[in-house]
């Protein structure tokens, strides 16, 4: 549904974005990852068309999105900070907006303002910035969009209101095959809510893959020996990382999870314990082969 092939945009003197090519398809949700200065938002605009791409194409249903109205009545962009007219409330933004889409829906509009709770005539400039990003998801979702592009969320919204907000999302999703795009740093929200992922860094794209997929490579490993370890086994395993405490062996290994339990289990472990990584390890470690500066982050 969304096809972006070999996008290239300067951004106030320097290249922002470089030849990515990406494709996601309708239902699914898309969490983009990189670190400040990667290019993320700059891509969302693409995407949405608020930007013209210098080079490449940016098509939704492959059509161009910049300069056209029929594409961006199917889209519907959630920036970082939202936006309201100046001394405008809810219901007016809502009368707004449904002159701007055709999807425009009453019954929907007025079924999350129960979910919200927010008074639709106090003016949106008094409300706290939490607040005003909950009335922005009532504006956007009513909208009905086929598509909903999201930049950093769920800034702002306590812990009560984000799973609201996560839940209303997936029923999207779900019911109505909504396509997500979302730009996140909180990756323990994009864990729970995406299915695919791509990790851009100095506007290239490191990794594209689905989300299973890509947890499936990466394995924390935490073994023990009776004699002194073997250094043939930590030879055939991919190891990204190693450290010891004591006589505990902690790893971050690469590659087919029964394979390597298998290679482990030849040398006879007296603890052996293989786990999953999350998604902001998995980041970290992606971003650190590149030679981006973090910590690197081991379990212990």
């Amino acid at each position: 549904m969304i096809q972006l092939h070999k996008v290239s945009k300067q951004y106030e003197g320097r290249e922002s974005v470089h030849n990515v090519s990406l494709s996601i398809e309708r239902g699914s949700v898309y969490g983009l990852l990189g670190s400040n200065g990667a290019g993320k938002t700059t891509l969302l605009k693409i995407v949405s068309g608020i930007y013209k791409p210098d080079s490449g194409e940016a098509n939704i249903d492959g059509e161009a999105v910049y300069e056209n109205p029929s594409i961006k009545q199917k889209l519907f962009f959630l920036a970082d900070t939202p936006a309201f007219l100046p001394q405008y409330n809810v219901k007016q933004m809502a009368s707004f907006y449904s002159s701007l889409y055709n999807s425009w829906d009453q019954d929907r509009f007025n079924e999350l303002g129960k979910i919200f709770g927010i008074d639709p005539k106090v003016k949106l400039h008094k409300f706290s910035k939490g607040v005003q990003r909950q009335a922005a998801f009532w504006l956007a979702l009513s909208c009905r969009p086929e598509v909903l592009i999201l930049d950093e969320p769920i800034d702002g919204l306590d812990p009560v209101v984000r799973k609201k907000v996560k839940s209303i999302l997936m029923e999207e999703v779900a019911y109505k095959d909504m396509t997500i795009l979302i730009s996140s740093h909180n990756l323990e929200e994009i864990e729970d809510l995406c299915d695919h992922v791509g990790i851009l860094h100095q506007g290239h794209i490191l990794v594209e893959k689905e989300l299973d997929e890509l947890k499936s490579e990466f394995h924390k490993v935490q073994i023990a020996f009776r004699q002194k370890p073997p250094g043939e086994l930590f030879d055939r395993l991919h190891v990204l990382q190693r450290d010891q405490r004591g006589s505990v062996i902690s790893c971050i290994v690469k590659g087919d999870h029964s394979a390597i339990e298998d290679m482990v289990n030849e040398y006879e472990p007296v603890i052996f314990d293989l786990l999953p990584l999350t998604l902001e390890e998995i980041f970290i470690h992606e971003m650190g082969d590149a030679g981006y500066a973090v910590k690197q982050i081991l379990v212990k």
